[in-house]
């Protein structure tokens, strides 16, 4: 059972100081901080501050934050163009994840237009992990690269850019990732990043698509291409900043939630061919117009899942194709991975699971690969997730990795002689997943994160141990079993004489849904069951009539709610009962007639 939490009521002066925005809409823009009249204005009316934007091409269709207020944007224009005009070959150095690759595909595409020679360098997610390394340099070295720019990865690489430079490459850093604490271990590079606290740029979230679509409007604006053409290369790119903004959850508030907007245009005018057929092949959104939900759980996955089970490449293969056949192909390949991936993460979530006593939990639940197993590392954070998430309690997923081993000649099998692990660490909102791990700083070998999740390895079994008595210690200082009890945020309590089509139609002009911007909830208490309807195949869905007596003006108001799925979580209920209702405010639209509709997020019977 969720614990209900409903955000506090916006107050009076508020609501004065907006006279002319509707009180439910005012309540959902406080509730996701938007408390002034620039920030306001900004997001009922699409906009941003005129006095900071860069117009690309002849109109305002694509109007987004003005790039060069980066500190360093111009100087790294002025980089690549002379690199273009030496003809040196350039690399663009990618990260394994959706956000790394689409970042990878717009900057290769604009810079093959702006006539650079350019490529694309992706690293294994396994063998040599996030970020930069000094064996990709080497190899980037060797084939005569003489400026490597990073997507979404490099901020944190400080030996890395250093070794990179001392065999001749220029580098430029894109990411989005925090900045290092030490201002002494900052990469000596040129760099860009929102998240540097230096910087004026007035959006500090960008995803690292969308700090490299910045780069990509810089290069633009300062090319001889005339503005339509300009105007073209950018919205062609839009598509995949909003897949890549999306995948990497970041928030979909202030410029986020523009460039996805404007990127959903672009994508559902299905000009990406490789896209087409994922989405085909994936039978994604059935001919409706896709959402943010879709990239979200059904295109981004897809797509990580190439570097999940293998490399990235087959990912970026397919976003980068003009061939119809390898289109279709590499989207059947995808797919087909994603179940893999799918059946592997439900295989290891059997075997922790079966480590879990349900009526005796720990107050950090850490699952362990066996003497005998290496768990697939990337999907061991899914794992993690899904633990955290059903038994709402900060998770470790570890697996083993072998570093050495020697023959047995008379078992015939290989004999592990060193052991290290590896760790996906999910969290609840009571516990700072990365601030613990770092008191244990001094048994890890690498570690990274944020306070929801980690990711961290460590060699031997010895420092493993420590490792986890460590952190359990730290959690019985910070954690109350009896606390941890899972959340349903809720926006706002609502009349059901307040619903209405106009209501619902406001509502949904919050979207796109995502992170920091989610599709509101609201809960209605005292409603009275008046039909139940079982749906579907096997009667698995549930239409329930519900309705409310306003005591002012004693009228009843009656509307469908629907649970795709919920016929068993509520087949309890009856006609007559009076329950309270946790849901999403939807308009139905059926053969051209539209009306109100609840879409159940929970219910329960009322006590009040």
């Amino acid at each position: 059972m969720k614990e209900w939490q409903i955000s506090p009521k916006i107050e009076a002066d508020f609501i004065k100081e907006y006279p002319d925005v509707n009180r439910v809409l005012l309540q959902l823009l406080y509730n996701r901080g938007l408390k002034d009249k620039i920030n306001i204005r900004s997001f009922l009316d699409d906009e941003l501050n005129p006095e900071q934007v860069l117009k690309v091409g002849e109109d305002d269709s694509l109007a987004f934050y003005n790039p060069f207020l980066f500190k360093n944007m111009s100087a790294a224009v002025d980089l690549i163009i002379a690199h273009i005009k030496r003809g040196d070959p350039i690399v663009v150095y990618g990260d394994y994840d959706a956000d790394g690759v689409t970042s990878s595909v717009i900057l290769l595409e604009t810079l093959k237009i702006l006539h650079a020679k350019v490529e694309v360098y992706l690293p294994d997610r396994v063998s040599e992990g996030y970020g930069l390394n000094k064996m990709a340099i080497n190899q980037i070295v060797e084939q005569g690269f003489k400026l490597l720019i990073t997507v979404d990865n490099g901020i944190r690489n400080f030996e890395e850019v250093i070794y990179a430079q001392k065999k001749g490459l220029e580098i430029i850093i894109t990411d989005h990732h925090v900045l290092p604490e030490e201002a002494e271990k900052m990469p000596p590079c040129l760099f860009i990043d929102p998240a540097d606290k230096s910087e004026k740029y007035p959006w500090a979230y960008l995803a690292g698509v969308g700090v490299a679509f910045k780069l990509i409007c810089a290069l633009l604006d300062r090319s001889n291409l005339p503005p339509k053409q300009r105007q073209l290369i950018c919205e062609k790119s839009l598509d995949l900043v909003a897949v890549g903004t999306v995948a990497d959850m970041v928030s979909l508030l202030g410029e986020n939630r523009l460039l996805v907007k404007r990127g959903l245009q672009v994508l559902n005018q299905s000009k990406r061919l490789g896209l087409n057929e994922l989405i085909k092949v994936s039978k994604i959104n059935s001919g409706k117009p896709l959402e943010a939900w879709n990239i979200g759980w059904q295109i981004g996955p897809r797509l990580n899942a190439a570097s999940r089970l293998s490399h990235a490449n087959t990912a970026f293969g397919l976003l980068t194709t003009t061939d119809e056949n390898e289109a279709k192909e590499l989207a059947n390949e995808l797919n087909q991975r994603n179940i893999s991936r799918q059946q592997i993460t439900e295989e290891i979530t059997a075997q922790v699971e079966a480590q879990i006593d349900p009526n005796n939990l720990p107050l950090v639940i850490i699952g362990l690969a066996g003497a005998d197993q290496i768990w697939n590392e990337g999907v061991i954070g899914l794992v993690a997730g899904r633990i955290a998430e059903k038994y709402y309690r900060p998770t470790l997923i570890i697996t083993r990795l072998i570093e050495e081993a020697e023959f047995d000649a008379v078992t015939k099998k290989l004999v592990p002689k060193k052991i290290a692990f590896k760790s996906s660490g999910r969290s609840v909102e009571e516990f700072n997943l990365i601030a613990a791990i770092s008191t244990q700083e001094k048994y890890l070998d690498k570690f990274g994160g944020h306070p929801m999740a980690c990711g961290f390895s460590i060699k031997g079994e010895e420092n493993l141990n420590k490792f986890k008595e460590g952190l359990l210690a730290l959690a019985n200082e910070k954690l109350e079993a009896s606390k941890l009890i899972p959340k349903l945020k809720i926006e706002a309590e609502l009349s059901f004489s307040d619903i209405s089509i106009d209501l619902a139609d406001k509502i949904n002009s919050f979207a796109p849904y995502g992170q920091n911007n989610p599709q509101p909830r609201f809960v209605s208490y005292n409603l009275r069951i008046d039909d139940i309807t079982n749906m579907g195949h096997d009667n698995q869905h549930i239409k329930i009539r519900l309705s409310s007596l306003n005591s002012i003006t004693g009228k009843t108001s009656s509307f469908w709610a629907l649970s795709f799925g919920g016929s068993e979580i509520y087949k309890e209920y009856k006609i007559g009962d009076s329950v309270d209702l946790v849901y999403y405010l939807e308009i139905n639209d059926f053969n051209g007639r539209k009306e109100e509709q609840l879409k159940i997020v929970d219910m329960k019977m009322s006590h009040k």
